[in-house]
């Protein structure tokens, strides 16, 4: 790093491993303006604390640190979908363990004001590796080829699924709702198994045989037949991705290996069509994989762009770089982004779900969605063998209860205040040091006028913010240690 970038820095903060409490702040309030904090130490669970103040208010000894957003129209980057996590068969069944009473309550806390305001479910099409033994499709049909369909059934596990998503749009009229396959069916492979096996573990579509596509038409109609199963249960699929992980092939849990090319070509000539065909709105997103690979989607909006309207990333690139998020944007400027896959694991950092939701925020996603929303205590259900042993979700389910798990609270201090139609605002001042914490922050201009500014701060000591907008205004307010923060200030 630059010395004059580094003073310029240093400037702002001074780290400390402890300060005293928070100064009287003698500046007005705002009428309006609010603060709610979760942290690390678990005190704070989207607790009410100290609204800013506006101007410059009173830091005290607390280190001071500049943020600035631009809340006029040239400051608006992408519009908000929403934010939520995967309901996979773990979360059907580990959730379908709760009373009936207790089921609605824990729903009426993800899905409304009451709580989260999730907005945004992925699911899993068919087993995942969140599934209990055996896995399984929607059109198993003993491993016998079904062109005709007539095998298919969601099973009891795929009904439920459904119903459980149709409550959650019972509840948030906003629920954007997208579907992803582990494997297709196995007797459309070439391998002809749903997973315990990685050789020729692709689909049978002639792409890697001279054999032609000779289940490239049924693959698309499985698309169709599902979407109109879960539709006919009051799940209405919002969009899918046709391959959760296409570079990724596991002999322990389903997966199924697709090349760029042949993904396109599978949208372009079999996927989109069907679904229009058959009346269909459902959106289809590209990739649905890690940040290092992008010219996967840049390669499949080569040759699927009529079909395909956004892409999905997901968090396990070892090189993890969101401002890939931001190149990819500058080349299709009107292709959206979500990010689709990140876990959260027990023995995960503090703040490792605010990362994954604010840094593709500040990098032109539209959307979040955690891997996954609830499990039993035991992080299961899953597959005995490759399954996630060790993927905690969002809400743990255990006796007969529901605990809300760290992730959760950090998501919803995104998700409760950001709200569906929300525009994204640039702003400057976002900066971490190396191994010894710093400031990440995203603002919106809210769909009521009002603007919601998050603020991560991982430093071991309060800090005092002095934020600055483009409109002309300045707030400022304390933000406690190890915390993601979320300011809620009133409209102009």
């Amino acid at each position: 790093m630059r010395a004059s970038l580094f003073a310029s820095l240093a400037g702002q903060v001074a780290i400390s491993a402890a300060l005293p409490e928070p100064a009287a702040q003698h500046s007005p309030r705002a009428a309006g303006a609010t603060a709610y904090a979760s942290n690390s130490a678990g005190n704070y669970k989207l607790t009410s604390i100290a609204a800013p103040v506006q101007g410059a208010g009173s830091p005290g000894s607390e280190s001071t640190w500049n943020l600035s957003i631009d809340d006029t129209s040239s400051g608006y980057k992408q519009k908000i979908t929403g934010f939520g996590a995967a309901v996979t068969d773990a979360t059907v069944a580990s959730f379908n363990e709760l009373s009936a009473s207790t089921l609605s309550q824990l729903l009426n806390e993800l899905m409304t004001g009451a709580g989260a305001s999730f907005s945004l479910m992925r699911h899993t099409i068919g087993a995942s590796d969140l599934s209990a033994d055996p896995a399984y499709t929607y059109d198993d049909n003993g491993g016998n080829a079904d062109t005709g369909m007539t095998g298919f059934n969601l099973g009891d596990r795929g009904t439920a699924m459904a119903q459980m998503l149709a409550q959650m749009k019972g509840l948030n009229s906003n629920l954007k709702i997208f579907g992803s396959p582990w494997s297709a069916p196995a007797w459309m492979k070439l391998n002809n198994a749903i997973d315990g096996n990685t050789n020729n573990n692709n689909l049978n579509d002639g792409y890697l045989t001279n054999n032609g596509a000779q289940y490239s038409s049924s693959f698309a109609e499985y698309f169709v037949k599902y979407i109109q199963a879960y539709e006919s249960h009051g799940a209405t699929i919002d969009a899918i991705t046709i391959q959760n992980e296409p570079l990724n092939s596991q002999a322990g849990y389903p997966t199924m290996y697709m090349f760029s090319y042949e993904q396109g070509d599978l949208i372009q000539n079999y996927v989109g069509p069907a679904l229009k065909n058959a009346g269909l709105s459902t959106e289809v997103w590209a990739y649905d994989h890690n940040t290092d690979v992008p010219d996967f989607p840049e390669q499949v909006l080569g040759i699927a762009s009529d079909y395909v309207s956004a892409v999905a990333w997901h968090c396990y690139a070892s090189n993890l770089d969101w401002t890939v998020l931001t190149n990819f944007k500058n080349q299709f400027p009107n292709v959206e982004q979500y990010m689709t896959e990140c876990w959260t694991p027990s023995t995960g950092a503090w703040n490792q779900a605010s990362s994954f939701t604010i840094g593709p925020l500040q990098n032109w996603a539209s959307g979040v969605a955690a891997w996954t929303l609830g499990t039993t205590a035991q992080d299961g259900p899953h597959l005995s063998e490759g399954g996630c042993a060790t993927c905690t979700g969002l809400v743990t389910i255990n006796n007969g209860q529901y605990t809300f798990q760290t992730a959760y609270y950090m998501m919803a201090q995104y998700s409760k205040f950001i709200p569906v139609g929300a525009t994204v605002l640039s702003g400057t001042g976002s900066y971490t040091y190396s191994g010894s914490g710093g400031i990440q922050s995203v603002a919106s201009l809210n769909p009521d006028g009002t603007r919601t500014v998050v603020i991560e701060n991982t430093f071991g000591n309060d800090i005092y913010i002095h934020l600055t907008t483009q409109s002309g205004q300045e707030w400022s307010g304390n933000v406690p240690t190890e915390s993601v923060t979320t300011w809620v200030l009133p409209a102009v």
